[in-house]
């Protein structure tokens, strides 16, 4: 199910990225939710790609994720 926005994201997901790494995951999950149609695995492989989409930018420092321009 595509998420219309960041307050809908999994808490998981809402309740440890900063807001930006939200758009960047909702973004990614949509696209690729929509991309798999009819795949079984569809949802497992969305949130797998939205997870990578956020590590290309943030960093996970101790308990929190930074952005990596922030951390090099």
């Amino acid at each position: 199910m595509p998420y219309p926005n960041n307050h809908s994201l999994p808490p998981s997901v809402r309740d440890h990225l900063p807001e930006h790494a939200q758009d960047i995951y909702r973004a990614a999950f949509n696209h690729s939710f929509e991309a798999h149609i009819g795949d079984p695995r569809q949802e497992e492989a969305s949130h797998r790609i939205a997870w990578a989409a956020v590590k290309r930018d943030y960093v996970k420092v101790g308990p929190r994720w930074v952005a990596r321009s922030d951390v090099e």
